[in-house]
């Protein structure tokens, strides 16, 4: 399942995310570099793995039409299915909702836990069990040497036992920009970045090691049916302070502000660790499976991706 719900608008472009160009001698967009994952395994398998890809309201065309316009990046168009996230509606600090037109709400996608009650919207969840699907491996668009449905890390979390697997890598500073998976009352969970007090962030094990040490890069393992027994309970949503664009009545134009506006409400697919039975860690190389794009220079940017994709070839 991969989560392509974002626009590029911090990479300074318009347009979905994944049709970012990171090419230096020839044009190579996102999307492509991840489909040039996927087909590695297909390859090594003889077997094509059906792809759910989730867009959102505001890219859901341009992206179906630019998957069609590069050929499905020579997957077979009859094992990609496209499907729409769920939107919420975004406000200001006093609570009234935005407006994105004179008469139009402001909407966003609900957050990277939103994936799977979209799936099930969508009847994408039946298309897949019909398909005689167990497990979903589900990742973001952003990270271009992720490795998808991975064999390894698919038999580890089997073999494991446990109901879900997650990528993790370690840390490079105690306060990096990444959620850190750790038990929470005996159940798996994860803490944002953004939720980790400087106490947590510099706090040591029993080893003297860091305690809070191993971020996630947004690829998990799910177990289907474990999935649809958590979604029939109603997801907690959090609240994240943002840039929201609006609509000014009195100078009749769309205002894009510099700084966080409001709130929009999200879910999270960190919740969904929390509600599941058991989590496989799985460390991954850092170099060989982290490189994500957030910003067009400097920290987890456009220049950092292509230095990592040259250094593993």
């Amino acid at each position: 399942v991969l989560l392509a719900g974002g626009q590029g608008t911090r990479l300074g472009v318009d347009g979905p995310k994944g049709a970012y160009n990171i090419g230096i001698t020839r044009p190579l967009y996102i999307f492509e570099q991840q489909m040039k994952n996927l087909t590695d395994v297909v390859e090594e398998c003889g077997a094509y793995i059906p792809l759910y890809v989730m867009t959102s309201e505001k890219n859901h065309g341009e992206t179906v039409a630019f998957w069609q316009e590069h050929d499905m990046f020579g997957y077979p168009a009859s094992e990609i299915k496209f499907f729409v996230q769920d939107m919420a509606p975004a406000v200001d600090f006093e609570g009234k909702i935005y407006l994105e037109s004179k008469d139009y709400p402001a909407l966003s996608p609900n957050g990277n836990g939103g994936w799977f009650s979209s799936m099930l919207r969508c009847d994408v969840v039946k298309i897949a069990k019909e398909a005689g699907i167990e497990w979903l491996n589900t990742f973001a668009v952003d990270n271009v040497l992720q490795r998808i449905a991975d064999p390894v890390f698919v038999g580890a979390t089997i073999n494991s036992g446990c109901t879900v697997g997650a990528k993790v890598v370690k840390k490079n500073a105690p306060d990096e920009r990444v959620g850190v998976i750790c038990l929470k009352d005996n159940h798996p969970s994860i803490v944002e970045y953004y939720e980790l007090t400087d106490e947590l962030m510099n706090a040591k094990n029993e080893k003297g090691e860091p305690a809070y040490y191993f971020g996630v890069i947004l690829n998990y393992l799910f177990r289907l049916d474990e999935l649809i027994s958590i979604a029939k309970d109603k997801m907690p949503l959090h609240i994240v302070e943002k840039k929201i664009s609006y609509y000014d009545d009195a100078l009749g134009k769309t205002v894009k502000p510099e700084k966080p506006n409001g709130y929009k409400f999200e879910t999270l697919v960190l919740d969904m660790i929390q509600l599941s039975e058991s989590c496989l860690p799985f460390e991954v190389v850092r170099e060989k499976e982290f490189a994500p794009i957030k910003n067009p220079t400097g920290i987890d940017s456009v220049e950092s991706a292509r230095e990592l994709c040259k250094a593993c070839g």
